[in-house]
């Protein structure tokens, strides 16, 4: 098997991915750290595209009215309201596919380093701090113009970096802008629908018909699980508790990741 990896270290790399990649503390991170945590081998960036597709699996089941709702009502209306907002969502997109295209080599060599990881997880942990003290928190995205969901988009293709977290960058951008708690989840999990589509066609296209094995199966069920409660659960408690607890827990984890890469 070309991962290396066995059926408990794919189901928990699986569970890291589905909690992770919803809460803005960084799956890439998470996935890249792991094997060096526990010593066992790393699958590499292939391996964890694939896990992507559980967390797919989990934002369109748990997002599946709204999306329903916004594609069929896109098809009787293009320039109705579910054909506007599901405009802006493809808008939005846009540069993290560019982003993602340009550095997929970068993204798979220098950005796994450990120290680029730890420094990543510390820095930006300053901006969600930074980004929620300054929100004001008054807006629907559905009533957000192209240039709001472009700059949110913008923030999403610097994910490309393990330790920024994707949700992290996206849901900091959209409060920075004004959006509601709440709706910058929203949109944040609607955004990674596509952006998760397209990497995990892009790199999938790589494995070989053996590789899609039980190991890495028992991975994206476990991501798939783990991502859609940890879905559910983000929405429930960031108006509670807002970005200070992940704040905390990436400053720790980026200091071990520089610990470890001493």
């Amino acid at each position: 098997m070309s991962s290396g990896v066995t059926y408990p270290q794919s189901a928990l790399l699986g569970a890291l991915q589905g909690l992770t990649e919803f809460l803005p503390v960084s799956s890439s991170a998470h996935l890249a750290l792991a094997p060096r945590f526990f010593s066992f081998p790393d699958p590499g960036l292939t391996f964890d595209v694939g896990l992507h597709l559980g967390t797919l699996l989990a934002v369109l089941l748990y997002y599946r009215s709204i999306w329903t709702k916004m594609l069929l009502g896109a098809a009787r209306d293009p320039r109705g309201a579910e054909g506007r907002s599901l405009g802006l969502l493809v808008l939005a997109t846009l540069p993290a596919v560019v982003a993602g295209l340009l550095f997929e080599k970068s993204a798979e060599e220098a950005f796994r380093d450990p120290r680029r990881i730890g420094v990543c997880l510390i820095a930006f942990s300053g901006v969600m701090y930074w980004a929620e003290r300054s929100a004001r928190q008054v807006a629907d995205w559905r009533d957000a113009g192209a240039r709001v969901l472009m700059l949110v988009g913008a923030a999403q293709a610097l994910a490309i970096m393990p330790g920024v977290s994707r949700s992290g960058a996206t849901i900091s951008a959209a409060l920075l802008l004004g959006l509601k708690s709440p709706q910058a989840a929203e949109l944040s999990f609607l955004m990674a629908t596509p952006i998760v589509a397209g990497a995990a066609l892009l790199k999938l296209r790589h494995l070989a018909p053996a590789d899609v094995d039980g190991v890495l199966l028992a991975g994206i069920a476990a991501s798939a699980a783990t991502g859609f409660a940890a879905v559910g659960a983000f929405i429930r408690f960031l108006p509670k508790s807002g970005f200070k607890p992940y704040v905390i827990y990436r400053v720790a984890l980026g200091l071990a990741a520089l610990f470890l890469a001493r």
